[in-house]
C-alpha cells in the first residue's frame, strides 16, 4: 500500500482488501476481525459519531457506561494492533473500478478496494422544536435501553409525533410512576390504546408543545405548551426518524429500503448487500442496532467478507492451475 500523508489522509493509489467506510463499533469490529485474518484493510473515518453526546454506552459487556469515545479509540488501537490502517478523511465518492472498487476522499486520495463495507451509521432527524437538539443525548432520549436508567424515578414527558409515542410512554412507564404522554401532532390514541395507558397511570395531555424549558443551571426543566402551560419534565422522550447515511451506496446503484422508523440498507444476516461485492453493518443496515448488536454486526460481516475473498482466491488458484 502507499504511504499515508501527514494530515492523515490517504496518498492515490491505496489499495487494501476491504475498505470500511466508517469507524464505529461495527467498523471496527469488522476491521479486527478482518486484519486477524491477514487481510489489507483501510478503514475511512469522519470522527463524527452518532452516540458522541452521550456521557457513557450502555450494555457494553465488560466496559458498562464507558464513555463512547474512549470506546472506540479503543477499538482503533485494537485494530491498528493487527495492521489495519485509519484514515481520518470522509468517503466522498464509490464507483466500480475493475473487480473492484475506487473511493475518493475529500482531502484528495483515493482508495481501491476488492470489497467495499458501509459503517456509516445513521442521522437522526429529530423533532423541529426548540431545545430538543440542545439537550439531545442527555435530557432528550429515544431509547429506554440506551439511557432509561439515568432517568428512573424522574418526571417524563414523551412528545408524541407518531403512534410509536404510545409504545415509548410504556416502555418508560417501567423506569417511573411518573411519565406523561404529550400528544403534541400524533393523532388521538383509540380506546383500547387509552385503556392501556390508563392502567398503567400514563397521563396524557392534549395540544402541542412550543419548546423546551432549562433552568439556571442549562438542565432541561419543562415542555412549554403551545398555549402557555407548563409540563414539568426532567427527560423528554422523542422519536427521531432514523434515516442511514445512503450516499456511497446510491452512487453505486443500490437504493435505500424503507423502514417504519426510517430508512436503511437492505442486507442478510451477513452484511451482504444486493450489490456484488457491497456488505454493509451497523446501523447503516439495522436502525435499532444498540452498540453491542453494531459491534456484533461488524463481526459477522468481517467473517463473511474473508470468506467471500477465500472463495473467490481459491477459484482463482484452481484456474490457475489448470492452465498451468
Amino acid at each position: 500500500m502507499s504511504t499515508t500523508a501527514t494530515d492523515g489522509s490517504a496518498t492515490d493509489g491505496t489499495s487494501a482488501d476491504v475498505l470500511i467506510v466508517g469507524g464505529g463499533p461495527a467498523g471496527l469490529s469488522a476491521a479486527v476481525a478482518l486484519s486477524r485474518s491477514l487481510r489489507r484493510v483501510v478503514v475511512v473515518d469522519a470522527g463524527h459519531p452518532r452516540n458522541a453526546p452521550a456521557d457513557g454506552a450502555h450494555n457494553v459487556l465488560g466496559r458498562e457506561g464507558v464513555p463512547p469515545l474512549e470506546l472506540l479509540a479503543a477499538g482503533r488501537r485494537e485494530a491498528e494492533g493487527y495492521g489495519a490502517r485509519i484514515l481520518d478523511d470522509r468517503a466522498v465518492t464509490a464507483r466500480r473500478s475493475g473487480d473492484g472498487f475506487r473511493v475518493t476522499l475529500a482531502a484528495g486520495g483515493t482508495v481501491r478496494a476488492r470489497r467495499l463495507l458501509l459503517a456509516t451509521g445513521l442521522t437522526d432527524e429529530l423533532p423541529g422544536l426548540p431545545g430538543v437538539r440542545e439537550h439531545w443525548g442527555s435530557g432528550v432520549l429515544h431509547c429506554p435501553y440506551c439511557h432509561g436508567w439515568e432517568v428512573r424515578g424522574r418526571r417524563i414527558a414523551v412528545l408524541g409525533t407518531g403512534p410509536h409515542a404510545t409504545h415509548q410512554a410504556q416502555m418508560f412507564r417501567q423506569l417511573s410512576d411518573d411519565v406523561t404522554l404529550l400528544r403534541h401532532t400524533m393523532p388521538a390514541p383509540d380506546e383500547e390504546t387509552l385503556a392501556q395507558l390508563s392502567a398503567r397511570g400514563i397521563a396524557i395531555v392534549d395540544g402541542p408543545a412550543a419548546r423546551l424549558l432549562d433552568d439556571e443551571e442549562g438542565a432541561l426543566r419543562a415542555v412549554l405548551l403551545q398555549d402557555g402551560r407548563e409540563l414539568p419534565a426532567d427527560a423528554v422522550v422523542v422519536g427521531p426518524r432514523f434515516a442511514a447515511r445512503t450516499d456511497l451506496y446510491e452512487q453505486l446503484g443500490g437504493s435505500p429500503t424503507d423502514h417504519p422508523l426510517g430508512s436503511h440498507v437492505a442486507a442478510d444476516a451477513q452484511g451482504r448487500t444486493e450489490i456484488d461485492g457491497v456488505w454493509a453493518a451497523g446501523n447503516t443496515a439495522d436502525l435499532a442496532a444498540m452498540v453491542t448488536v453494531a459491534s456484533a454486526a461488524g463481526l459477522m460481516a468481517g467473517a463473511a467478507l474473508n470468506a467471500d475473498l477465500i472463495a473467490e482466491e481459491t477459484a482463482a488458484a484452481v484456474r490457475a492451475a489448470r492452465e498451468g
